[in-house]
């Protein structure tokens, strides 16, 4: 049978131990990995594997034996309780075995767990999942976790008691992160806020967040945005001797300054300009955003963006002879002042 998008989430939570099977496939493996660890967990318990109640099979080995899962799913453990049979990475090279274990289940036997890659609709194994009786089949799409998973993957890692703007930035989060890194986030913040009863806060999830590549850019934009020229000179020698170059420099300004543009021009404020913004900002970064767009107000952020404009041009100027790390700190200062008037 076919479980839909909307009862997956619940059904990998609590699944049926009577059933003879699922199979969770999908072109992310990282996604289908998450999701199976979750449902076999459901199924057996923490201490499972430990029990020797959980038989993992490579799918490529089916092929050469095919007899190893209808023997694994007739195992008996030494410990009581329910099984899995677990086939990793399945194709329809392995189909003939999957589909003797599903026609030789019998109740008491191992659940069949199989995950796959993308499969086609005609795929031997998804059509087997999809038609027995006793069997779901459902496929994960790289589409973002929806708000109800998210709050049940908070649950689990016992954050019950979060903040509205947290939310909404873990919402964020979910879009800008693979599975992986926003579940490694989850568990992060979980032990930020251990033995902590105050409310899950947006700056606690500013601190367990992954770390922007582009952080650095960001405190001497915020410098310049912000009006500080005194400190422009200090923060670019650092960046310069990190490697950081006037062109990567100069198109991180463009696109903070267009940013800021777009939430100074919005019909319906800043606040609102800032929210339609793809990829979302979130916590901390958005209000400072948002007080630098209603700051500097549209007239002068079309300034900024001639300047900035007009520097590029220069930079790549085939006449340009000044050395490159100035010109972007002269701009810089220039800005810098024009957004204290």
């Amino acid at each position: 049978m076919k479980l839909s998008a909307r009862d997956s989430a619940r059904y990998f939570a609590s699944p049926d131990p009577d059933r003879t099977g699922l199979l969770i496939y999908g072109a992310d493996a990282m996604r289908t990995a998450l999701k199976r660890q979750e449902v076999i967990a459901a199924l057996i318990g923490p201490q499972g594997e430990e029990e020797m109640r959980l038989t993992r099979i490579p799918g490529g080995e089916l092929r050469k034996d095919p007899a190893r899962l209808g023997d694994a799913i007739k195992e008996i453990s030494f410990f009581p309780g329910p099984r899995v049979a677990f086939v990793e990475d399945a194709t329809d090279a392995a189909a003939p075995a999957i589909l003797a274990a599903l026609e030789d289940w019998s109740p008491g036997d191992a659940q069949i767990i199989v995950t796959a890659g993308q499969l086609k609709a005609s795929s031997k194994v998804r059509k087997a999942f999809e038609v027995h009786a006793n069997a779901y089949a459902v496929g994960i799409y790289n589409d973002p976790p929806s708000r109800a998973e998210i709050e049940a993957d908070l649950a689990r890692s016992g954050l019950k008691n979060v903040e509205h703007e947290a939310m909404t930035d873990l919402n964020n989060l979910a879009r800008e992160l693979d599975p992986g890194d926003f579940r490694q986030t989850l568990e992060k913040l979980a032990l930020y806020k251990f033995e902590d009863d105050l409310p899950v806060t947006s700056e606690d999830v500013m601190a367990c967040a992954p770390l922007s590549t582009e952080a650095a850019l960001d405190d001497v934009l915020n410098i310049v945005a912000e009006g500080r020229p005194q400190e422009i000179g200090p923060v670019l020698r650092k960046l310069q001797a990190q490697g950081v170059n006037p062109v990567a420099l100069l198109i991180s300004a463009t696109r903070h300054f267009r940013a800021l543009y777009t939430a100074a021009s919005d019909p319906g404020g800043a606040s609102a300009g800032i929210a339609r913004m793809r990829p979302p900002i979130f916590g901390p970064r958005r209000d400072r955003m948002m007080r630098q767009a209603s700051g500097w107000g549209a007239a002068k952020l079309e300034q900024a963006l001639t300047g900035l404009t007009d520097t590029d041009l220069q930079l790549r100027s085939a006449g340009q002879r000044a050395p490159d790390m100035a010109l972007v700190e002269r701009l810089f200062l220039r800005l810098a002042m024009l957004g204290r008037r």
